[in-house]
């Protein structure tokens, strides 16, 4: 999805983006399925831990680590797990690095008033010398 349909939808917290309708729907309904015995609880695990394991292989991550998630990649195909996640590490060397969430947004506009209102005040004590 391009960054301005996600707008507001998406959150980051350092280099980790969150899609909180996608991440609610996904570990919401894999808590109901398990909760409803209709997956064991191992399983449920396993499916719980595929965004999280994903976000390991890295360009710049540790050749064991990269192995490990690459081959925990490999056993998730059968689930499904080749599709979008909702929870994905965003670095400069990955796609989607430059998606803004709600948070970083807000940040941005509190920067931007800051940065104005203390412009402001600088040229008031200056005019008033």
């Amino acid at each position: 999805m391009a960054a301005s349909t996600e707008r507001g939808l998406t959150s980051r917290v350092g280099p980790v983006e969150v899609n909180w309708p996608r991440a609610v729907g996904y570990y919401g309904g894999l808590a109901l399925a398990v909760g409803f015995g209709m997956i064991e609880p191992p399983f449920g695990v396993f499916i719980a831990a595929v965004p999280v394991v994903k976000m390991l292989n890295r360009p710049k991550a540790s050749h064991p680590v990269r192995l490990f998630s690459q081959v925990f990649d490999g056993a998730s195909q059968p689930i499904g797990g080749d599709g979008e996640h909702p929870i994905r590490l965003v670095t400069p060397d990955t796609p989607g690095a430059g998606a803004v969430g709600i948070g970083a947004e807000a940040r941005e506009l509190a920067n931007k008033v800051g940065a104005r209102t203390r412009t402001r005040r600088v040229e008031a004590k200056l005019s008033a010398r």
